[in-house]
């Protein structure tokens, strides 16, 4: 074996090299070899340690017990007394918007079920400890048994097998065993069935937490064996504060507004203000989170700018109106959110007039809260809610597919300012009803009862005193047919319906009726007509078939009446003054209060004159009741 100079022996050819055969690796020569070798160059500096990947906010600030959820109050307050109590259920049922902390709330709940405390001797706690090992595996998502499950992708009954069958083991590390059902609502119905029993009565040591966003989709038989909580959405003042409280643990520098805008943007969940938030900060770099740049980051408009395109809407200022839209969309804002933020202050505007005391919140903004009450102090209810509806329709006609937003968002500008200097249908019939004169024509005098005619223009019901009412008796025994008619209404259906639409009355006499009913009515109408009027009156009736046209059915009296109403409508002075006051407005129906269920006069008889010849009740009938009249009576 061949060695060095100094009789250490030298690796053959193919030997291991010093580190792995083992031995220490020789120190490296310090300065030029004995040889005049140049000097070897230095040993690599070692790596420095991998710094941990970033974590976003909304992992990173996760909630870890109770006392870090905000905004759930009741839900807190709720599952305290019960660990307090030693009441904890077996099944929980979690429901709310998207962010505002269901799977949290559910895991914090495994904790408080499996902790064991500092010395290992702890039970069931509501204030974990969350240094245990198992809190800690809990908190990394690494505990054997607490299960976490998507019903998104596990919802057949297949799936549900399984977690059966998983529940005939105990827990195999910790307390209990959790089962967290994220999403439950997407189980199919057989699956939702399968799991029935189990929910119901499931073995000892185990607990079911059920998570979802649509609690209407859960079936009533899975919820009645829940306990159920609704966590609610986060308010805007408690997420900006919260948002403050994460930048001050950051070292981030925010500017209130932009906070502001940042949880009313999340609209309640505090995950999806987290991850604005975060978007936020990334975007301003090491600078402050300034409002203009979380205002272009949103694509919104400047909410003074919002109050000043009310302001110039309010005031028909149209051209006002379009040049702040213009201005809206070089700085990048949405037409879709313009409208949504109009008819959000739309919205505020009316709660101002509806409750004056509104305006002395502190939570609003401050040109909200100052500018606002002062535009809703100009404006009535009824405008409020004319541009409400004129907005709602504009934001449908913006979300339809192809649509040229800034086109759509600006023909529904146009429109609203074109109409606010009109009056209100209500404010028109005021004016024209204080006047004293319609179109040239004295206005008709009020009658003392509450018929007339009541006209529905445009879609808002116009009131149009053109007949007086009549009173309304109640008499033991029917006179009209519409009396007769009405005795069969709620009591016998199909024959209510048979008289009115398919029999013309002839004679009506008291005690006595001549009908003519159409081929279609049934064979035993008259039977069926004489037996309704015995029971309803304490009266015998004869009713016979009548080969004369008779009267027509009630059904097309009540169309005419119907017509003649419309006609007169027409006619009136006030409602042509409305119709011209508001082009392109039609009479949609004409309700008289005088009316009946059949929209006839109450007082109007349809008997013909010659009724008054018929013989007294006590005559006798010229036919047995059981026998049919001849063809020629």
């Amino acid at each position: 074996m061949a060695s060095d100079m100094f009789g250490s022996p030298l690796p053959a050819p193919g030997d291991d090299t010093p580190e792995e055969a083992g031995l220490p690796e020789p120190p490296a020569p310090e300065g030029p070899g004995l040889f005049g070798d140049p000097a070897p160059p230095p040993a690599p500096a070692a790596k420095p340690a991998e710094q941990p990947g970033y974590r976003v906010l909304a992992r990173k600030y996760r909630p870890t017990s109770f006392d870090d959820l905000i905004g759930q109050d009741v839900l807190v307050r709720t599952l305290r007394h019960a660990f307090a109590q030693g009441r904890v259920h077996h099944a929980f049922l979690l429901t709310g918007v998207r962010g505002v902390g269901k799977t949290t709330t559910a895991r914090i709940i495994a904790r408080a079920l499996n902790c064991i405390g500092v010395d290992g001797k702890g039970g069931p706690t509501a204030d974990p400890c969350g240094v245990c090992p198992e809190c800690k595996a809990i908190l990394a998502d690494r505990h054997p048994d607490v299960v976490e499950l998507d019903a998104a992708s596990n919802n057949s009954v297949d799936d549900v097998r399984e977690l059966r069958e998983a529940l005939r083991f105990r827990a195999s590390q910790g307390r209990q065993k959790v089962f967290i059902l994220d999403e439950c609502h997407m189980l199919s119905g057989a699956a939702f069935n399968a799991f029935l029993k189990t929910l119901e009565e499931p073995p000892s040591g185990v607990t079911f937490i059920l998570a979802t966003t649509e609690l209407r989709k859960v079936p009533i038989t899975i919820r009645s064996r829940c306990q159920t909580f609704a966590l609610r959405r986060v308010p805007q003042d408690s997420l900006a504060q919260h948002f403050a409280r994460i930048c001050d643990k950051e070292t981030v520098t925010a500017e209130p507004d932009a906070l502001a805008m940042i949880a009313r943007a999340a609209d309640g969940s505090v995950r999806d203000g987290l991850s604005l938030l975060d978007q936020a900060i990334g975007q301003s770099g090491a600078a402050e989170v300034r409002a203009e740049a979380v205002r272009d980051m949103l694509g919104l408009a400047d909410r003074a700018m919002i109050i000043d395109l009310m302001e110039a809407l309010m005031g028909g200022d149209i051209a006002a109106a379009l040049g702040i839209m213009d201005r809206a969309h070089e700085l990048g804002a949405d037409p879709l959110v313009i409208l949504q933020d109009l008819a959000e202050l739309c919205h505020l505007l009316t709660r101002f007039r509806a409750a004056p005391a509104l305006r002395q919140d502190g939570s609003l903004p401050e040109a909200e809260r100052v500018r606002g009450a002062a535009l809703a102090q100009r404006l009535s209810v009824p405008v409020l809610g004319r541009t409400w509806q004129m907005l709602l329709k504009g934001i449908g006609e913006l979300q339809l597919e192809g649509a040229d937003r800034r086109a759509a968002a600006e023909m529904v500008l146009i429109r609203i300012a074109h109409v606010a200097d009109m009056p209100t249908p209500g404010d028109l019939v005021k004016r024209l009803t204080e006047a004293g004169e319609v179109g040239g024509a004295p206005r008709p005098a009020p009658s003392g009862g509450g018929g007339g005619l009541r006209a529905v223009a445009g879609g808002v019901p116009v009131r149009a005193e053109a007949a007086p009412s009549q009173p309304v008796t109640a008499l033991a025994q029917p006179s009209t047919w519409q009396e007769i008619v009405a005795l069969a209404s709620g009591v016998k259906p199909m024959l209510h319906a048979q008289l009115r639409h398919s029999v013309h009355p002839v004679r009506i006499a008291p005690g006595r009726l001549e009908i003519n009913p159409e081929p279609d009515a049934p064979r035993d109408l008259a039977a069926q007509l004489t037996a309704l009027l015995t029971e309803a009156t304490g009266q015998r009736w004869t009713v016979i078939i009548s080969q004369e046209a008779g009267a027509p059915t009630l059904a097309a009296q009540g169309k005419e009446a119907e017509a003649d109403r419309l006609a007169a409508a027409r006619a009136h002075p006030l409602v042509q003054a409305i119709l011209a006051a508001f082009p392109g407005a039609t009479i949609e129906a004409v309700h008289d209060g005088a009316a009946d269920a059949y929209g006839l006069s109450r007082s109007a008889a349809t008997a013909d004159d010659d009724a008054r010849d018929f013989a007294p009740p006590d005559a006798e009938p010229a036919y047995g009741d059981d026998e049919t009249p001849p063809d020629d009576f």
